[in-house]
């Protein structure tokens, strides 16, 4: 997952950022986004305690199979992003008082969830014991 530094003045989730990219709303369906042309989609998190942008990425990774870049915005804090990389965000924009040195050694904390782990997630589907039941 790569890591942003927060901007300076956090630019409004609404801004339009160019015609690929689409910031999507917190209360909104993915189901219902055309992927056509689209190369990023931005979620927000309103505050760290609203989830809704998880499942938001993992429905467009997983079942829309939306291989773009999906970046978490908002209230993005350290001790979410093992969960955001497992859900399918690929980029976070960290929170200004967040530390990107602490952010990077949460992630190498939890490298590859899905090789030689038990169950998988929204980037490696299958778990890890799958690719020896024919071994």
């Amino acid at each position: 997952m790569k890591l942003i530094a927060s901007p300076a003045g956090d630019a409004p989730a609404t801004a339009t950022i160019d015609p690929k990219t689409v910031v999507f709303a917190n209360d909104a369906d993915p189901r219902e986004l055309s992927l056509a042309g689209v190369e990023r989609i931005d979620l927000h998190f309103p505050k760290f305690t609203d989830g809704r942008a998880f499942s938001q990425a993992f429905l467009l990774s997983r079942r829309l199979g939306f291989k773009g870049e999906i970046r978490a915005t908002g209230d993005v804090l350290v001790d979410q992003l093992a969960q955001m990389e497992r859900s399918g965000f690929t980029v976070a924009v960290l929170r200004a008082d967040q530390d990107m040195a602490v952010a990077k050694r949460v992630l190498a904390s939890y490298p590859g969830y899905g090789v030689g782990k038990y169950q998988g997630d929204a980037v490696q589907v299958e778990p890890h014991f799958a690719n020896f039941a024919g071994a």
